[in-house]
């Protein structure tokens, strides 16, 4: 009996040992995906005092690409908001961007094809600050690699073109408090906290075997690359609610503007056939069109207005015309679908979630990766505070904290989104009637119209 327990431990020993043997890496923090959420916290990483002594492996699955500014705009572009301006100045990256290019939204008219109804923002409305900044995709993720490749981050490596096979992750009660990072090309590595930043399909929140919430809308957003009839100084978001779904269009430059036009999967399809002139005509149609109109919704919202103006409030009868479009840029035109997701748990033993492996939104208000940039913020706050009085990096108390605070924020976003979808995706009379009044109201008192910016609800599309 005693020779056979001897046997085993020695077994056991040799399978440890030679599972050591195989682990190529063993690092503090793993972040899995290295798009602009999963690289812009290993930038907070190295560039955060409390932070910088970890040990950080980033795992990007495309290979290093050579990134070259072309003169045509990309029609990938986000709406950021000025707490994510203010996360990139505190990471030296907001200056890469300017140096590159960036449009400032200076204004903002939301309004309802089926209704006068509107609601607008002006840089004077929140203090004289932007109301928003566009950023085509590839440039803001450019200048976070950019910035995380500098001298200033010493304690981040990169692997690119890293094929992720699996993971291992810790149990609760377990002895072993490491994630195992295992490669298709059968590499291994460890650490002591994993965080999933790999996108709505997420891998690590699979491991983790988290209950997902999520659905597909029955719409798909057409983008491309607009050029303007008119040369302007085109700092104005448009954003006008079809019977369909919204369309926006998002300032580049004096010339030009990107589009997100939302809406059903059998309409997309027939936008991304049609010859360039007759898709700027359905365009210039989407932006000024008359829809049918309802005698009833016009009499309310006109007599809810002349109640405004004799109370010495806007009753949304002034109006900037939208731009018509003259032309699009060559090879533009794309298509993609919506969906809604949400992790019901954003941890587990040793695992974070970030960005969409977390939280998914339908893009109508622009605030999908601004939510990302959000749980970078928190987390590494969180992480910092939680090292500074001495806790394990990957102790539950700090991680617990990030949840709640994420959650508490992401949550009603999400579902604000999904309400506003689902009360413009209907053409019904008291539908459109309760629209137009709430829209109508909330443009006219200004502390309303103020928080609402605030929570990120109104903001232009990406």
């Amino acid at each position: 009996m005693l020779k056979t327990n001897i046997q085993s431990i020695i077994s056991l020993r040799k399978l440890s040992s030679s599972q050591n043997a195989s682990i190529k890496g063993s690092y503090d923090v793993i972040i899995a995906g290295g798009g602009m959420v999963g690289c812009t916290l290993a930038c907070a990483m190295g560039k955060k005092a409390l932070l910088s002594n970890l040990k950080v492996l980033l795992l990007e699955g495309s290979l290093s690409q050579r990134f070259e500014l072309k003169q045509e705009y990309s029609n990938r572009v986000v709406a950021l908001n000025q707490n994510t301006k203010s996360l990139m100045k505190s990471l030296q990256v907001w200056e890469h961007v300017e140096k590159m290019r960036l449009q400032p939204v200076r204004y903002m008219q939301v309004w309802d094809a089926c209704s006068d109804a509107l609601i607008s923002f002006s840089s004077s409305d929140i203090l004289d600050d932007d109301v928003a900044y566009i950023v085509e995709n590839d440039v803001l993720l450019h200048a976070i690699d950019k910035e995380l490749k500098t001298s200033d981050v010493k304690n981040v490596e990169i692997v690119y073109g890293a094929k992720i096979a699996g993971y291992e992750l810790p149990q609760i009660n377990s002895q072993n408090s490491e994630s195992i990072v295992k490669m298709s090309n059968g590499d291994t590595y460890k650490c002591q906290l994993l965080i999933g930043a790999d996108g709505a399909n997420s891998a690590v929140r699979k491991a983790m075997g988290v209950q997902y919430l999520s659905w597909n809308y029955d719409q798909m957003g057409v983008v491309a690359t607009l050029h303007l009839a008119e040369e302007t100084e085109n700092t104005t978001a448009w954003q006008r609610f079809l019977p369909t779904g919204p369309v926006a269009f998002l300032p580049l430059d004096s010339k030009r503007s990107s589009l997100v036009w939302s809406t059903t999967h059998a309409h997309a399809k027939e936008l991304l056939k049609l010859p360039d002139e007759q898709f700027v005509d359905a365009l210039n149609d989407a932006m000024w069109k008359q829809y049918p109109r309802r005698g009833a919704v016009d009499a309310c919202t006109m007599w809810v207005g002349g109640l405004l103006r004799r109370a010495g409030l806007p009753d949304g009868a002034e109006r900037q015309l939208p731009p018509s479009v003259r032309a699009i840029a060559p090879a533009s035109r794309a298509a993609f679908p919506f969906a809604f997701g949400h992790s019901t748990k954003y941890i587990a033993p040793g695992v974070v979630l970030v960005g969409d492996a977390a939280h998914r939104v339908h893009p109508l208000a622009g605030q999908g990766v601004n939510l990302g940039f959000g749980d970078v913020k928190d987390l590494t706050d969180l992480l910092a505070d939680a090292l500074y009085t001495g806790l394990d990096i990957s102790h539950h108390s700090w991680l617990q904290s990030y949840e709640s605070l994420r959650q508490r924020h992401n949550v009603p976003t999400q579902l604000a989104i999904d309400a506003l979808y689902r009360l413009y995706s209907l053409d019904i009379a008291p539908l459109v009637l309760v629209r137009s009044l709430g829209l109508q109201l909330t443009n006219a008192f200004h502390p309303i119209k103020i928080g609402l910016y605030d929570d990120g609800t109104p903001a232009a599309q990406a």
